[in-house]
């Protein structure tokens, strides 16, 4: 059995990849400061893995950790376009020096392989449509800088260190477990919360800006698809559906999900959502092209933008009333 060490493995894409990895018999090694994950996530198969409470930011405390690591999953970040608006500092700490961090921890433990994830905010906001991963970067947030700029130390490891590294670019990842308790939380998760609670979201401009919504599953699959691939040290290559919604899709969608079929007929909802002006650094449109993803790694997403909705809302009824209406 191969060891896997995952950073952030208490968030939410981080704790979907520790119980895909404990599923499949390998074994698992958390690091996470827990300053953004939740405890929760992997409570159920905490005595399962090996968690080390380790901040990415601290090299000294990290390097330990991977003694005798085989694959390293990058998962630790400080997410949301707006969180690094309001705190550039903190998301270039965590996402560029904690990154820094990681790969020499990697290095110089001499693990096969690092798989990075990094983000579509690279892209920035051009408009051509989909996104491929040759097409020049452009982000137009703190966030998507620093997210950049990690991607970009982690080519400049595998070319100068010979340390294999994949970037992985999500696409607007949702799914359960995604924390709806921050205002810094994806826009899927502040929805189906507020729709739950019989409460009104917020839309930030017209809500006709669509994404290439991602359900969790397919972002786990990509993961581990790149850990063995071979011949891709030091690619980009983006995750997603190629298919693309509008936030008022999505919002409708959800309420025909938790009201009814009917719920959204002859455009009346049930629960009106509350339009305020667009905010600084987001992005309009983004859909991805895969096809490298497909050729590379033998990706197909699993998991469609509807059934994932679905699936997700079933999660959130069963375990909203509890830690995650806090």
């Amino acid at each position: 059995m191969a060891l896997y060490l995952i950073t952030g493995g208490g968030g939410f894409i981080g704790s979907a990849l520790v119980r895909e990895l404990l599923r499949r018999g390998e074994r698992v090694r958390v690091v996470d400061n827990f300053a953004t994950g939740d405890r929760e996530n992997i409570t159920e198969v905490r005595d399962q893995i090996d968690l080390r409470e380790v901040d990415i930011t601290d090299l000294d405390a990290l390097r330990p950790t991977f003694q005798d690591v085989d694959y390293v999953l990058h998962q630790a970040a400080l997410r949301s376009v707006p969180r690094s608006i309001d705190n550039p500092l903190a998301s270039n700490e965590t996402n560029i020096n904690g990154t820094l961090n990681v790969l020499m921890a990697a290095r110089d433990a001499g693990v096969k392989r690092v798989i990075y994830a990094g983000s579509s905010t690279a892209y920035g906001d051009s408009p051509t449509l989909p996104k491929v991963e040759t097409m020049p970067t452009n982000p137009i947030s703190p966030y998507g800088v620093s997210k950049l700029a990690a991607q970009m130390y982690c080519e400049v490891f595998t070319r100068v260190y010979g340390l294999e590294t994949v970037t992985l670019r999500y696409f607007s990842v949702f799914g359960p477990r995604a924390d709806p308790g921050s205002p810094y939380s994806g826009v899927l998760a502040l929805f189906i919360k507020a729709l739950l609670e019989g409460r009104r979201s917020i839309i930030y401009g017209d809500g006709e800006q669509s994404r290439d919504f991602t359900h969790v599953d397919n972002v786990v699959d990509a993961n581990l698809l790149a850990c063995t691939a071979p011949r891709v040290a030091g690619e980009v290559i983006n995750v997603a559906t190629t298919a693309r919604q509008s936030l008022n899709y999505a919002y409708d969608y959800l309420c025909r999900i938790i009201f009814g079929e009917s719920a959204t007929t002859n455009g009346h909802r049930p629960i009106d959502p509350i339009y305020e002006p667009a905010r600084a650094g987001e992005i309009l449109h983004s859909l991805a092209d895969i096809s490298k993803a497909r050729t590379l790694l033998g990706f197909t997403p699993s998991v469609g933008f509807e059934e994932g909705l679905e699936k997700t809302v079933a999660w959130y009824r069963q375990n909203l009333g509890a830690a995650k209406a806090k």
